[in-house]
């Protein structure tokens, strides 16, 4: 199924891992003439390299227990194992393990390894929260991460402004200051902050391709909307404990349940007949409109690793047929 303004996503993804790959070039550069230097260079980038594999190798063990995930049966949640079945049926994708986290804020996520190590959890605040379809669409977006590889993708871009971290560290305050070693430390850590920004940028951009993902697997744009309006109003009525404990894997979730003041700010303007949910003719309306953020929403949105969510409502906007 083609989706209309797809070349953008392709496009920017190809953009950012060319950014990537010249981050890649300088780190190597880097470090290749550090290495005759005493201090550890070499010792530092292996170190950052072990880290991103162990949590690559232990990362969905850590989330099913910051999660308290607890795995379903099929006798136990038939609904959604009749939803991602079909899903996974369309996305030509394994069976994933579908688990429930009994956190109150409404939300959900996938992680894994590889498309056959596959994991999906919804939370119970948002069983409580979505229709059927709303929910089958959220469910089509954590598949879309699946079948994107997404969260290897991340992991291994990860690496790249950590490695530039431990190589500033051993440099910038090193004893050793020979062959003007400070200045290779400062590339190091300009090529942190930039790798950073990548990797951000990158994790944006694989949200829109998971949403488009979720539409291409027969949900409606309005129903993907409508469940990011109601999961923003309800993370609102969290309380500020719950919304503390799941912070840690919110880079995993659907929304960033930090921004909700900002979120709720702008999507307000979006249910015009007040009946809480984002409907197609008002997901329609949203089409002919021009999105504009102020500067404060636009850093925002570079320091976190999901979409504005207005750009994003205003994005599935433009999927539909």
């Amino acid at each position: 199924m083609s989706v209309k303004g797809s070349w953008k996503l392709k496009l920017r993804l190809i953009l950012a891992m060319f950014s990537v790959s010249v981050l890649i070039y300088i780190v190597l550069g880097v470090i290749w003439t550090l290495l005759g230097r005493p201090g550890g260079v070499s010792m530092w980038a292996v170190l950052g390299l072990i880290m991103i594999f162990l949590q690559y190798l232990i990362g969905p063990s850590l989330v099913n227990r910051s999660m308290n995930v607890k795995e379903v049966t099929r006798e136990e949640a038939p609904q959604i194992y009749e939803m991602v079945e079909d899903l996974c049926q369309k996305a030509e994708l394994p069976m994933p393990k579908i688990g429930v986290s009994p956190t109150p804020v409404p939300n959900a996520f996938a992680y894994g390894r590889t498309r056959s190590d596959g994991h999906v959890c919804v939370t119970q605040g948002i069983l409580d929260t979505l229709t059927y379809s709303e929910l089958k669409a959220v469910l089509g977006h954590e598949l879309g991460h699946i079948k994107h590889y997404d969260m290897a993708i991340t992991t291994l871009v990860s690496a790249i402004p950590m490695i530039c971290y431990y190589v500033a560290l051993s440099t910038l305050w090193s004893h050793d200051n020979d062959n003007n070693g400070w200045v290779l430390g400062i590339i190091a850590l300009a090529c942190y902050f930039l790798g950073q920004l990548i990797v951000l940028f990158i994790s944006r951009t694989r949200e829109y391709y998971a949403d488009q993902a979720s539409v291409e697997y027969g949900n409606k744009p309005e129903y993907l909307a409508s469940a990011l309006y109601k999961l923003v109003y309800g993370t609102a009525t969290c309380s500020e404990n719950a919304i503390k404990d799941v912070e840690g894997q919110k880079a995993f979730f659907l929304n960033d349940v930090s921004n909700t003041e900002k979120d709720i700010s702008e999507l307000s303007q979006l249910d015009v007949d007040g009946d809480g949910v984002i409907g197609a003719e008002e997901l329609k309306r949203l089409q002919k409109q021009n999105v504009k953020l102020s500067t404060g929403n636009k850093l925002t949105e570079l320091l976190s690793t999901h979409p504005d969510m207005l750009k994003r409502i205003k994005r599935l906007s433009e999927l539909q047929n």
